[in-house]
């Protein structure tokens, strides 16, 4: 067998937007190569950095914490609700294209999961949104689940649920339904997942462990999976 990593989150860069009205990170340095000479032996220099960004910045993990004041949050999340889960795409791009192109929402509802076994998986929804990422078009018309869907992939067992768009919800208004159901049910959130298409349907262990900070319901992870696949 071969094993195969796929990087399944965006780059942070400085300035970036991630999602309007979030401030954009200010990434720089506490100390660089040319200061960090006062401090050591000449010919060796380190450099230390900074960052400045709010938690729901890139490719990003929900905990409860983030929607319910009583919720776990990053510190006290279990480690294997976030690592090394067994994955399954559900991919919906052909049907979200087509919603939009029929002037419909581009909701993704429960039929598009029905019959798939998501009972202790990693359920990642991928819609094709991602390619719009860094331009105007992320912003407007983005995939979402319904609520439906939402509780569907809580009452299967669902592990964790991510996507690769805006956001998991629809935001024309200011309800959450989807946030609310999954993260009730103690199931993580990932949103702006890229890179899905690179993975098979099934047959992938997916991480998104984020730093273990208490007090926090979001962070900024390095969503990855690893494919095993035949030599040869």
């Amino acid at each position: 067998m071969t094993r195969r990593v796929v990087d399944l989150a965006h780059v942070v860069t400085d300035g970036m937007v991630t999602y309007p009205g979030i401030p954009a990170p200010a990434v720089g340095a506490h100390l660089t190569f040319e200061q960090s000479a006062d401090h050591y032996a000449p010919g060796t220099e380190f450099t230390i950095g900074m960052i400045t960004m709010a938690t729901n910045t890139g490719t990003y993990l929900d905990t409860p914490a983030h929607r319910y004041r009583s919720g776990d949050d990053l510190a006290a999340l279990p480690l294997d609700r976030m690592a090394d889960l067994d994955g399954l795409v559900v991919r919906v791009t052909d049907a979200v294209a087509a919603r939009l192109a029929a002037g419909e929402a581009p909701e993704v509802d429960v039929p598009a999961l029905a019959g798939l076994d998501v009972a202790g998986r990693a359920v990642l929804v991928e819609t094709g949104h991602s390619r719009h990422w860094g331009t105007d078009a992320y912003f407007s018309d983005h995939p979402y689940l319904t609520a439906a869907a939402a509780g569907w992939l809580a009452d299967q067992g669902a592990a964790l649920v991510g996507i690769d768009s805006l956001n998991i919800d629809g935001t024309a208004t200011g309800e959450r339904p989807v946030h609310s159901r999954l993260l009730a049910a103690g199931i993580p959130v990932v949103e702006h997942l890229t890179g899905l298409d690179r993975l098979p349907p099934s047959g992938f262990r997916f991480s998104a462990a984020p730093p273990k900070v208490a007090g926090l319901g979001t962070f900024t992870v390095r969503a990855f999976a690893v494919v095993d696949e035949p030599t040869g």
